[in-house]
């Protein structure tokens, strides 16, 4: 699923592509809201984003479904 990011006062967002679902992220922001501290993503390859919560503007979380590629059922 992809994450994408907006952060106060920078125009371009961060996207991370991430196997945790809506829900865990978004409990994962609002603990991190509620805590003032960060905000920790990881990606389907091991790599970590962390962002202060306080400076998120916006989480747009994409669909959990995969996309069938090609000509199969």
């Amino acid at each position: 699923m992809d994450v994408k990011i907006g952060i106060q006062h920078i125009t371009r967002e961060l996207i991370v592509d991430t196997d945790q679902s809506a829900d865990e992220v978004a409990t994962a922001y609002q603990e991190a809201v509620a805590n003032g501290g960060t905000f920790e993503l990881v990606d389907t390859k091991g790599g970590r984003t962390i962002v202060r919560a306080e400076s998120v503007a916006y989480l747009d979380l994409g669909s959990e479904k995969a996309r069938k590629v090609g000509f199969g059922l």
